[in-house]
């Protein structure tokens, strides 16, 4: 029996918003606050103001505020890590920043995210399939939770203040657990999810505590539930969601409650769900399926159709859409609403910002604020029936066909290459020839040293950009100002004693919008912003048409900066998988057509890298596990395609000519099949936070080509000691043969400070001196 207070669900609603804010301004106050220069109270400050415009926005564009239409959704950081907070569950090296209940406040938050000293942060990694990344919760048999923190309450307290009935949103228990892992020293077969039921009693309490503050519904998110990519078995899952909903709707006058299942279908695990006592399910309707027959229980349920895009930007076909919500109003007593698919904060704003932006383009689009009206508009489709929204279907109507038909989109010419293509496009020769001819031409010692790629984007680099793009500098003067930079990287590179150099990448904004500027068929946003992780934000650039490459875009930097040394110097090029995965891309042809036709414009640039003189190319992949399906049946199909788009690129090189790739921020032991297919002649890929345990993985694969582990995570400002990264180093000696081994940091180093960069890559190459003198 339920014991919620029973309030309708909204028409329309959304299950997130951006929250960084349209000008990064959450960012800001967050960095100003790390590096000393503003306090707590100034960064609540620029928070609750933020959460008061979003919500006035969000009643502009037609969410009502009498019921719980607006997501209660903000985050300082990660909406994992808000979850440990509020059950207390920080690590023990970290215990000693809580308060008596458990809390933590702001600098302690941000501690356990970004680390200090030799304590490690949380693991960072990808957020389904999506390029956001949370923090794992560390969940041991010892891990203590308790209600440490009320800021749920205070948050939905403070909207009610203004007058706005919100809905506050949480990771499901389920999800939060799924998604941890175990301590160290955890018993082998203890799993984080057997904490279940402490998780579960904590989530009691901030539902009582809610509804006594007036919540009528809460929202909890359980993507979990749409992939079966996590550790957990889907038996236990079930039982979990089980377990976890017999706890929670027991609650005495607790909120109704929402799950919210994105990113995927739901399958198996809808019927058991609907099986429940929870009021309301949010499902999918983009990357999921709608079901086509009554699932018990779920008559008695209100269904959240989510037919709106909450991860990808293009305009919906609101007549299309109607159809698929109109076809599930058979469910019965317990209603269909509509939704988005995910949280918006997979999109930028407003597309009312982006003045450069070609008309005709943006008629196509749709932000955050035009993915809110579009949910509006068919939520009263849905209630007053089409005519009432007439207008608005044939605007989208128009909208969708004058995509499909405008210059650029389809260009014969681009879709003759990629279908004249064979099968010898994709194949490299043997890699034992291959790697005799490099060892011969590149003459490196045992464990060769070098970097990701970047450098830091210092503030000078900025402004010098800034000004070129305002017209204050020409290009020749711009150019020189690069040049400069270029020349202080390579010899700080050569002092340290770096073995393969890099150029540092000044000239590049972001390691896609570079070659989206540079490719045809793509746009470039100027406010696009959206959350990576913490206070890093991205521009995702727009891939529109059928792609191809004008000119030459990376071989006269990399020729200059070949020029300053004898050492290789590395020419450096984003993946085709990774330059989809990290931008909005086209979603009128299969994404395997478009892979290939980003691969062939990459092939171009290598061809002319090589002809160059260039000896050692890197190929970033960091996106390819991230693009991986939720589900496991769908996985093949995905890694044929996104491998040989890698292979497309590099197969016509000569054996002498040594192809790099990195990944990042992975479980890769799910792709090592993936990774060998490759065929790249040196990996590099994250390791430091997860303390070389891919490192097992590779040695059980018998992975043969070259690997470079990193030794250094730069996603934290800590410098890692001399003896941290020699232990690191002794760990993949031990796993691994010393002629596969590479040098590396875990990923580029552009939003790290010289002062961080500098003593961390000299302790690097100092532990590597020592662990070679052991060879």
């Amino acid at each position: 029996m339920t014991h919620a207070r029973l309030v309708e669900f909204p028409a329309g609603s959304v299950l997130g918003y951006p929250r960084i804010g349209p000008r990064r301004e959450l960012k800001k106050a967050l960095e100003a606050f790390w590096a000393g220069r503003s306090t707590a109270d100034e960064v609540e400050a620029v928070a609750a103001d933020l959460r008061r415009r979003t919500r006035t926005r969000l009643a502009e564009l037609g969410l009502r505020t009498d019921v719980p239409a607006i997501p209660s959704a903000f985050s300082f950081y990660d909406h994992v890590l808000d979850a440990s907070a509020v059950l207390g569950a920080v690590p023990a090296r970290f215990a000693d920043l809580q308060d008596e209940r458990g809390g933590l406040d702001l600098a302690g938050y941000s501690t356990v995210a970004r680390g200090r000293g030799d304590d490690l942060p949380l693991e960072m990694t990808k957020w389904f399939d999506t390029n956001y990344h949370y923090l794992v919760p560390e969940i041991g048999p010892e891990t203590t939770f308790r209600y440490a923190s009320d800021r749920p309450v205070r948050e939905f307290a403070e909207a009610l203040a203004d007058g706005v009935l919100t809905r506050p949103v949480l990771v499901g228990p389920v999800t939060f657990l799924a998604l941890a892992k175990a301590t160290e020293g955890a018993p082998d077969d203890f799993s984080p999810i057997d904490r279940l039921a402490d998780v579960a009693a904590v989530y009691a309490e901030v539902l009582a505590d809610l509804a006594e503050a007036g919540a009528t519904w809460v929202q909890l998110d359980e993507p979990a539930l749409v992939s079966d990519s996590i550790e957990v078995p889907a038996e236990r899952l079930y039982a979990a969601v089980v377990e976890a909903y017999k706890t929670l709707t027991a609650v005495p006058n607790r909120p109704a409650i929402l799950v919210a299942a994105p990113y995927g279908d739901l399958g198996a695990a809808l019927p058991v769900l609907a099986a429940t006592d929870v009021e309301a399910i949010a499902i999918d309707l983009v990357k999921g399926s709608a079901p086509t027959e009554l699932v018990p229980g779920l008559e008695t349920k209100t269904l959240v159709g989510g037919v709106i895009d909450g991860h990808n930007i293009w305009r919906a076909d609101l007549d299309a859409k109607l159809a698929i919500l109109e076809q599930l109003e058979f469910l019965g007593a317990g209603g269909l609403r509509v939704g988005t698919s995910t949280s918006l904060f997979h999109v930028p704003h407003d597309t009312a910002d982006e003045p450069q932006l070609d008309e005709t383009l943006k008629s196509w689009l749709a932000f955050a604020d035009q993915k809110v009206a579009e949910v509006v508009t068919l939520a009263e489709g849905l209630t007053e029936g089409r005519e009432a929204i007439h207008e608005q279907l044939l605007a989208a109507s128009d909208a969708v066909s004058s995509r499909r038909t405008a210059p650029g989109v389809v260009r014969p010419e681009v879709r003759e290459r990629t279908a004249a293509l064979t099968a010898d496009a994709f194949n490299r020769g043997d890699w034992d020839t291959r790697k005799e001819s490099q060892a011969a031409r590149l003459d490196l010692p045992p464990l060769p040293t070098t970097t990701i790629g970047s450098f830091p984007q210092t503030p000078e680099i900025r402004k010098a950009r800034a000004a070129f793009g305002k017209g204050e500098l020409t290009a020749e003067q711009y150019e020189d100002e690069m040049k400069a930079e270029i020349r202080r990287v390579v010899e700080l590179q050569e002092q340290i004693g770096l073995d393969v150099l890099v150029h540092g990448e000044p000239e590049r904004n972001d390691m896609v919008q570079y070659f989206a500027e540079n490719l045809d068929g793509f746009a470039v946003t100027q406010n696009g912003w959206v959350q990576s992780y913490g206070s890093r934000c991205t521009r995702p650039s727009i891939l529109w048409g059928d792609v191809s490459r004008p000119a030459p875009i990376t071989v006269a930097w990399a020729q200059y900066a070949q020029s300053l040394t004898e050492k290789p110097m590395k020419g450096m090029l984003t993946g085709p998988v990774t330059i989809l995965a990290w931008s909005f891309v086209r979603d009128d042809q299969p994404l395997g057509e478009t892979a290939n036709q980003v691969g062939l414009a990459l092939r171009d640039e290598i061809n002319d890298l090589e002809a160059a003189g260039i000896a050692i190319i890197q190929v970033d992949e960091p996106a390819l596990r991230e693009l991986l399906p939720l589900r496991a049946e769908d996985h093949e199909a995905y890694l044929q395609w996104s491998v040989n788009s890698f292979r497309l690129a590099t197969a016509g090189v000569r054996d002498d000519t040594q192809i790099h790739t990195h990944l990042c921020y992975s479980e890769f032991g799910q792709i090592m099949g993936a990774i060998d297919g490759l065929d790249a002649d040196v990996t590099s890929i994250e390791a430091a936070r997860s303390k070389m345990e891919i490192l097992g993985d590779i040695a059980a694969e018998g992975y043969p080509r070259g690997i470079g582990p990193g030794v250094y995570d730069i996603h934290s400002p800590r410098v890692p000691s001399e003896s941290e990264v020699t232990e690191l180093l002794t760990e993949a000696v031990k796993a691994l043969p010393v002629d596969q081994l590479w040098v590396n940091p875990d990923c580029g180093l552009k939003t790290r400070r010289y002062e961080e960069v500098s003593p961390s890559l000299e302790h690097i190459l100092a532990a590597t001196r020592t662990v070679r003198a052991t060879l």
